[in-house]
């Protein structure tokens, strides 16, 4: 070999060398070791079938918000504002438009247990009782134990429905539901730290409280983020194991899912190669709604190409994404411009896909279609879409709070 091939070759070896160093270390600092391998290898990713615009399907995008009015510290009047901000805006900005059914976008807050003041959520019931969306239940904690995890569920769920009006009882238990979302991401003590949490059991005190869904994830590019993406599936409590969520059964049309078993709804998380950092590394498409990443239609489809669905109903298109709507910034995006114009745009391309059928609804609605898809239906049905849950994951007359 002679000396100017050899170091040709030296060259080309160090620099595919330092390439991929400098991948994984993007990679690593991204969190993305926690969920690459399932976005490109998971048996249950390989199954899932390619968006085709051409396709029939139900869409159902649900907005959950992850709604702090004391983020940042602000003085009371401050939080306040931000409460007015929305409850006031919000159906003057966003009433004129309309999904397939004829609903106005949904918007569902889940309030932190943390920040509770009866001020913020008298406005915000008076909001959703207009017709605007649904509240249920945020929380953040740290080193917490099971016995404080379900002494604040009970207390606060009790708070909302009793105080405020907010949630709902299953009429054949009484019980008090409500849907989840983690503060911090950090669900079953998810962070490699322990912080954040302290629950190892979290799934079986959320059940035990009347937990009928979570909503956190995903949480990438935070460590928390589970292996499972893009799935809607069930997860048991794993004993002597943190991140119970990690693993689980995907909902399926006919299947009827194990008792102690929680109903886990994920947001689309997908790599997106059009937004390149650096013209080079794809960015991450986590569906989180914010200043500088407004909900658009280019995002619309990235969504949908990440085919969240109760397997067997593949036409049924759940989109869950999230956000921090009382945030500043977040606040101007998406009470302002953008956001109209992300509902005028959607409304023209459901014009162009006459096939495509747009729903805005809540938490509670999304988990109640997982549901109806589960039992087999082909067309949702929002009548039959109960006041309560029934325990068993059924749903109908049975279980209608009267």
């Amino acid at each position: 070999m002679s000396p100017l091939l050899f170091t040709c070759i030296t060259i080309c070896f160090t620099l595919l060398l330092g390439l991929a160093v400098g991948v994984c270390l993007a990679i690593r600092a991204r969190n993305m070791q926690y969920w690459l391998p399932a976005y490109f290898f998971s048996k249950q990713q390989k199954q899932k079938i390619s968006f085709s615009p051409a396709q029939p399907r139900h869409i159902f995008i649900a907005v959950c918000d992850h709604f702090e009015p004391e983020w940042g510290n602000p003085t009371k009047s401050e939080a306040i504002a931000r409460v007015d901000r929305w409850c006031e805006e919000y159906p003057a900005r966003f009433s004129r438009f309309s999904d397939s059914r004829g609903q106005v976008p949904q918007h569902t807050f889940f309030y932190p247990q943390d920040q509770y003041a009866p001020e913020y959520l008298d406005r915000l019931a008076s909001l959703c009782k207009h017709g605007y969306g649904d509240v249920e239940i945020h929380l953040h904690h740290d080193h917490d134990t099971a016995d404080g995890l379900r002494l604040k569920m009970n207390e606060f769920r009790q708070t909302l429905f009793d105080r405020h009006g907010l949630l709902r009882k299953d009429p054949q238990t009484g019980e008090i539901l409500y849907s989840f979302i983690h503060g911090n991401w950090a669900l079953c003590n998810s962070r490699p730290d322990g912080r954040w949490c302290g629950v190892d059991n979290e799934i079986e005190i959320l059940l035990e409280t009347g937990c009928y869904a979570d909503l956190t994830m995903p949480s990438a590019p935070s460590n928390t983020q589970t292996e499972i993406i893009n799935s809607i599936y069930y997860a048991k409590n794993r004993p002597g194991e943190r991140k119970s969520q990690n693993q689980g059964v995907h909902a399926q049309v006919g299947q009827t899912p194990a008792p102690d078993s929680l109903l886990m709804i994920q947001g689309p998380l997908r790599l997106d190669w059009s937004q390149r950092k650096w013209g080079l590394l794809p960015r991450i498409e986590n569906s989180d709604l914010h200043a500088g990443r407004p909900a658009t239609v280019n995002r619309l489809h990235h969504w949908l190409a990440a085919d969240v669905h109760v397997t067997g109903r593949p036409d049924w298109s759940f989109i869950k994404l999230h956000t921090h709507g009382a945030k500043p910034g977040n606040i101007e995006t998406l009470l302002g411009p953008e956001t109209e114009a992300f509902h005028t745009e959607l409304r023209a391309e459901a014009e162009r896909h006459p096939e495509w059928k747009y729903y805005y609804v809540t938490a509670w609605e999304m988990a109640a279609l997982i549901h109806q898809a589960e039992q087999g239906a082909i067309v949702p049905d929002f009548e039959a879409i109960p006041a309560a849950i029934c325990p068993t994951g059924q749903y109908g007359d049975s279980c209608v709070l009267r």
